[in-house]
């Protein structure tokens, strides 16, 4: 199989807001990224219990399927502090420590205002020590294949942002669609941290979303729907072994891909 290399690391600090950055992390066996999706921010509704923390469907939070506009905001996290900053148009708007009420209130007052009618009720910051608000219950790492995107923007005609799809690893390498040869088998990121990949990623609307401007102006489940017979792009993989991963490790299958006889099992008509 051809080789592969990462090209980016992303965690999403708060669901639903920005991509933060990495240059490297350290990978613990059977968890998420460290910081990834910490926080989330309930809808409306308050059904999110701190004290037995446990799954609840992404439409219980702000997300981006829903809540576009969210989009149009930049937001920085200091993993150190706990304190988010909120820009727009390159302007702080607001800025609150999620470790506290007042700062959690400070920032659930700006979205609130911002979202204005777009909201079911009031909105709260919500977390939990050791507790992730992924779309999927499961400690899932996201990987994207460039190759596949690229193969999106051939069939589409249009530019696809990567961060469209909010994921963990980006890697670079491999044919278009050849990821979906992998399901079960085991990687190899940097020559230590060891993931079994679990599942591909069926896509939602939230991939519909520019993640610059906010504006829905793709199809991407229905695209992939019609012209691959399947809504999947990506794979979400449990992490084995532990161990640190960097931008320009290798990326290696630990097995022989299973065998493909047409180009629909590879998501490719």
């Amino acid at each position: 199989m051809t080789p592969a290399k990462t090209i980016s690391l992303y965690r999403y600090p708060v669901k639903g807001l920005s991509a933060e950055p990495l240059v490297d992390v350290q990978i613990e066996a059977g968890e998420m990224l460290p910081g990834d999706r910490a926080y989330a921010i309930e809808n409306g509704s308050r059904d999110f219990d701190a004290l037995s923390p446990g799954y609840l469907p992404k439409q219980k939070f702000l997300q981006l399927m829903t809540n576009e506009d969210l989009a149009a905001l930049e937001t920085r996290f200091d993993a150190d502090t706990q304190t988010m900053k909120i820009l727009r148009n390159g302007r702080q708007v607001s800025m609150g420590n999620l470790s506290t009420p007042i700062g959690c209130q400070l920032v659930e007052q700006f979205l609130s205002a911002y979202l204005a009618r777009r909201v079911r009720g009031a909105l709260r910051i919500v977390s939990a020590p050791d507790h992730h608000f992924a779309d999927a219950p499961d400690r899932f790492i996201s990987l994207i294949n460039l190759a596949s995107l690229r193969d999106l923007e051939r069939i589409t005609g249009k530019t696809v942002d990567p961060l469209r799809f909010r994921a963990n690893i980006y890697i670079d390498g491999w044919p278009a669609w050849q990821e979906r040869t992998l399901i079960g088998q085991t990687l190899e990121i940097g020559g230590t941290a060891h993931f079994h990949v679990a599942e591909a990623i069926t896509r939602c609307a939230a991939t519909n979303v520019d993640p610059q401007t906010g504006a829905r102006d793709m199809h991407i489940p229905r695209t992939l729907g019609d012209v691959f017979g399947h809504e999947e792009c990506g794979l979400y993989l449990t992490a084995i072994s532990s161990g640190p991963i960097s931008q320009g490790d290798e990326v290696k299958p630990m097995g022989k891909p299973k065998p493909v006889s047409a180009g629909s099992d590879l998501g490719i008509r």
